[in-house]
């Protein structure tokens, strides 16, 4: 796959957006070319996208999963809807501490395919159900899910309110919002050493192991763009859920909001 990016960790900002384009990394496209393009990229990266993980985070991401699985508490009756969540991997913990029905729902058919694979691998073979469907357009009745998690998905959503006014319209009034999505730097003095790492060392990983330098130097641009904590959490709150608030992983590097639909 070749997307046409810049070779900078910077974006141009010379030109003013047009109204019918939106940000795809560190580039506009048209609103419309937005999603398929994602949904190339992780058509690639689906068969190694855990692996990568573990590369990328040298195995961290797995604590901030962990973290995200204490602060959610799962309980038998509670029903999980995790967003973007193709691998299963929260799905999948959500089950082995004991949580109800989760239901994965993912646009990507390739992510979807290898999680169901690794939840039959695990031996879990019943209790999580998985459904195509668009983060901005959720195939889920209103009001009927306990908690709705995500986790690195939302940075690659066209219109993240949309996403968010889902998050809520599907939560059930005391049901939980629990987004665990990359971040940025609380330490300023890093961050030389992090766009080095994003930028130079992510792509010649995902060349190597994944087959595909420039979908992960859209992945490295895309958390740049993502909003910061403070940001995100007035959008959440906008979205009309309550009591927002946000946990720093590692520095910064990842972050999980909470809120509430009340």
């Amino acid at each position: 796959m070749v997307l046409a990016m810049s070779d900078h960790p910077q974006e141009d900002v010379a030109a003013e957006p047009r109204e019918d384009t939106v940000q795809f990394g560190f580039r506009r496209v048209a609103e419309h070319e937005k999603a398929p393009l994602v949904r190339a990229v992780f058509d690639s990266v689906a068969p190694r996208y855990d692996l990568m993980n573990d590369l990328m985070s040298l195995g961290v991401h797995r604590l901030w999963k962990a973290a995200l699985l204490d602060w959610l508490a799962p309980g038998p009756a509670m029903r999980l809807l995790d967003v973007g969540g193709g691998t299963g991997d929260i799905a999948r913990r959500f089950a082995e501490r004991g949580g109800g029905e989760a239901v994965v729902c993912d646009i990507n058919t390739e992510m979807a395919a290898a999680g169901r694979d690794r939840a039959l691998d695990s031996g879990i073979i019943a209790g999580i159900s998985w459904v195509c469907g668009d983060a901005e357009a959720l195939p889920i009745a209103d009001a009927s899910v306990d908690a709705y998690t995500t986790g690195f998905c939302l940075r690659n959503v066209t219109h993240l309110e949309r996403a968010l006014g889902e998050a809520r319209r599907v939560l059930r009034p005391g049901g939980r919002f629990l987004c665990l999505e990359f971040s940025h730097l609380t330490l300023g003095v890093l961050e030389p050493l992090y766009d080095a790492y994003s930028f130079r060392v992510l792509p010649a990983l995902g060349e190597i192991v994944a087959g595909d330098r420039e979908a992960y130097r859209y992945l490295a641009e895309s958390i740049r763009r993502f909003p910061d904590q403070d940001a995100f959490a007035a959008l959440v709150a906008e979205a009309g859920l309550a009591q927002v608030k946000y946990r720093n992983l590692s520095g910064g590097i990842a972050a999980i909001h909470s809120a509430w639909r009340i």
